[in-house]
């Protein structure tokens, strides 16, 4: 999946490891141009994207042994990472200030209570993934939404992208951020109750629950190193830590699923930006869940998505070993069947041949055990990685496939004639429902979007008690190989009986003078009665009443904001997450710098006025 594939400071793989010092411009024109001003053919962030970036930040990512740019960053010299560092960001070091809890702490002191008003925790209120809020828990309907208004912004600092959903529980918005902090705020102010330092950025949504029978509440937090966390959800003291997965390229962004004691955890990787690089050995990372206790962090079961172990399959025409089968990561949140105590998965497309039955598939796990209980696969021969869109293809599978994971979660619902039917929605652009009582055997399945490495339907649809509601991203590139102003985007909305469409919101066209503007609409959606939340790549937040689509609500996230932090703020696109409702709030991320798209800092917190 496109949003997958950011490497900070890429190209840095073909810089041999020994070279004379330096100034950061003759640098970065020797050694990165070619990547950070050549869009698709890298996936690195554009340049205008990494001067948003602190000079501190961009150090992190070149020498931290959790960044998957370590290796390389630390065959650097110390003063070739500075220099870098301050021309890329166009900031002297020293611009990233500590968190002032003195200034930004919340004043009033208010215990946490996990009970108090609505929530929306986790990916989902509710474990069949739906992102359905009642009106009750919402606190909004039609009429209080048109009326919503910014009661305040937070900016997270030296960030270009705001990317995990907020997660609300009692008084209180959990949220992570790309620069390794999960932050505590107050509901109503947005100031800080607490904060804490994760190995690596975390934007997988949080998930809050007990840790044991003593009243005691913990905030599981997955980061990009695959670490997990249990931090005390009143102060934010560390409780356990663990490491579900020690592969290299391994993280977490889907969000932990918690239930009866036991914390599901997806696991994916970045291993299929790894394979861009021609002396990769190509691959060996395997898609997991991973069961752990929330009283200790100790793991229970781990079932891979590839049962079978990598094993080495041949050389590469640079002689160099290649691997399989690979890849099947799961990148969203499982989907809980307590009745028939199932987890539903979906999983990711291989890396490297050969093959898998599990690519691209939707699996049945008996939550006791982690025993496989049944896969679907929707799209076979499925092995993909960036190489087949470099010029140096030496990587890519023969004969590869389309790259068409599923990037969201399966939603389980309850038909109208009684039974039940598990909805995904595919990059390919397809919706597939499938029977749980039967193997995952189709129902019925309908095309929304055209599909694409960056189309089809990327983090996922919403459903009420009659219909899903499909975001669809096709987001098209330009000649450079960033997202283009044309093509993309679209809203509809499916029978969940049998998959007829009952409309489709075509999105409004991005004005010209909007840089890095695109219609698509890749961010998942959420449903409340009558209301349907859709964000854009154009940076705008847009309400659709679930009758007919139409417009009810517009705001335009893509400006400056006066945050309560008192850190600059900027919105930008809106991607990966979708916004959260609960308690007459509304919480929405914006900014996603990458492949062009508007790079932003901010999370928005909305309430009627």
């Amino acid at each position: 999946m496109a949003h997958r594939l950011v490497f900070l400071l890429a190209c840095l793989f073909s810089v041999p490891a020994v070279i004379f010092a330096q100034d950061g411009a003759s640098l970065y024109r020797r050694h990165c141009a070619m990547c950070h001003e050549a869009g698709a053919q890298t996936r690195a962030p554009s340049r205008d994207a990494l001067r948003q970036l602190t000079p501190e930040r961009i150090v992190y990512a070149l020498e931290s042994i959790a960044s998957p740019m370590s290796a390389v960053g630390l065959a650097r010299t110390r003063e070739e990472r500075r220099a870098l560092a301050t021309y890329l960001s166009g900031k002297p070091f020293g611009t990233e200030k500590p968190l002032d809890m003195e200034r930004l702490g919340c004043k009033r002191s208010e215990a946490f209570d996990p009970a108090s008003g609505s929530a929306w925790n986790g990916w989902s209120p509710d474990p069949s993934n739906n992102r359905f809020q009642s009106a009750a828990a919402a606190g909004l309907d039609a009429n209080r939404v048109a009326q919503l208004k910014l009661k305040w912004a937070f900016a997270f600092p030296g960030d270009i992208e705001a990317y995990a959903q907020p997660t609300i529980v009692g008084n209180r918005v959990f949220v992570g951020s790309e620069g390794r902090r999960v932050y505590s705020l107050a509901r109503a102010t947005g100031c800080v109750y607490w904060s804490f330092t994760a190995d690596a950025g975390v934007r997988a949504a949080i998930t809050v629950g007990p840790v044991n029978n003593s009243g005691s509440y913990a905030a599981f937090v997955g980061d990009l190193s695959a670490n997990v966390y249990a931090l005390d959800a009143a102060s934010g003291r560390l409780l356990w830590k663990i490491n579900v997965d020690r592969h290299r390229a391994a993280r977490i962004t889907g969000a932990p699923r918690l239930h009866a004691g036991r914390l599901y955890v997806p696991v994916a990787s970045l291993e299929e930006a790894s394979g861009a690089a021609a002396d990769y050995e190509c691959c060996t990372f395997r898609g997991s869940i991973v069961a752990v206790d929330v009283a200790n962090g100790k793991q229970i079961w781990k079932t891979y998505t590839i049962p079978e172990q990598p094993k080495v399959a041949g050389k590469n025409k640079k002689g160099v070993r290649e691997w399989g089968p690979s890849g099947a990561g799961v990148w969203s949140t499982p989907t809980v069947d307590a009745d028939h105590k199932v987890i539903y998965v979906a999983t990711g497309d291989n890396y490297s041949p050969p093959a898998s039955r599990t690519s691209d598939a939707i699996m049945a796990l008996d939550m006791e055990s982690g025993r496989m209980l049944w896969v679907r696969q929707l799209t076979e021969k499925d092995a993909w990685n960036v190489a087949c869109i470099q010029a140096d293809s030496t990587n890519c599978p023969q004969d590869a496939g389309p790259d068409f994971d599923f990037a969201s979660s399966a939603i389980l619902v309850n038909l109208p004639n009684g039974k039940r039917a598990l909805v995904a929605g595919q990059k390919s652009g397809v919706v597939h429902a499938l029977d749980p009582e039967r193997e995952g055997e189709i129902l019925w399945q309908a095309r929304a979007g055209k599909g694409g490495i960056v189309g089809g339907i990327e983090w996922g649809p919403a459903a009420d008690e009659k219909n899903i509601y499909v975001a669809v991203s096709d987001a098209q590139l330009d000649q450079n190989g960033q997202v283009s102003s044309k093509g993309g985007g679209g809203l509809l909305a499916l029978q969940l009986a049998d998959g007829k469409q009952l409309w489709r919101a075509e999105p409004p066209p991005c004005p010209e003078t909007r840089k890095g503007c695109s219609p698509a609409q890749s961010a998942a959606v959420t449903v409340i009665p009558g209301v349907v939340f859709s964000g854009s790549l154009d940076g705008h937040l847009r309400a659709h009443s679930t009758a007919d689509g139409r417009v009810i609500w517009d705001f335009d996230t893509a400006r400056e904001f006066t945050t309560v932090n008192g850190v600059s703020g900027h919105g930008g696109a809106i991607n990966g997450p979708g916004p959260t409702a609960a308690g007459g709030m509304l919480f929405v991320n914006s900014g996603y710098g990458f492949l062009g798209q508007m790079a932003g800092n901010v999370l928005l917190a909305f309430a009627p006025e």
